[in-house]
């Protein structure tokens, strides 16, 4: 049985992780896009970019932030958490299934652990009902028209 490729963000703190550590995670996901998107704080992920993620039809986005009170921005982490179980209440809200935000929190020490936690939410967003539909998007943009 084949499984269905799915489109993940994933946002983390460049000062806690480089890129580089999220290059093997690609490697046995063929057919799914998987988005590293760098950012100088994870408390500068904000709502609306969270949802133009699922926007833009991700199946799920997950948030890597520091370890609580290591953050170089005294509490970027903390909003980073607070965002995302927004976020979280408006997509169930609108009638998507829980558990296609996730937060992970990483240490200096952590980084192999968490990019198997990683994998780990790739695999039980793909279990979740598809978040759209290929028609969905061509559905939204009739209706912005109309």
């Amino acid at each position: 049985m084949k499984k269905r490729s799915i489109k993940t963000y994933i946002f983390y703190c460049s000062h806690n992780l480089e890129a580089g550590r999220f290059s093997g995670l690609t490697s046995g996901h063929e057919g799914d896009t998987i988005k590293v998107i760098s950012l100088p704080c994870s408390g500068k992920i904000d709502i609306p970019y969270l949802v133009k993620a699922f926007e833009n039809d991700a199946d799920g986005v997950a948030i890597v932030t520091c370890t609580r009170n290591e953050c170089r921005h005294f509490e970027g982490n903390i909003r980073a958490h607070k965002r995302a179980e927004a976020v979280e209440s408006l997509l169930e809200e609108i009638g998507l299934a829980a558990g296609r935000m996730a937060v992970f929190e990483c240490g200096r020490e952590d980084r192999k652990t968490v990019l198997g936690e990683i994998e780990q939410f790739i695999e039980r967003v793909r279990a979740l009902p598809p978040a759209y539909t290929p028609t969905s998007s061509a559905t939204r943009q009739e209706n912005t028209i109309a």
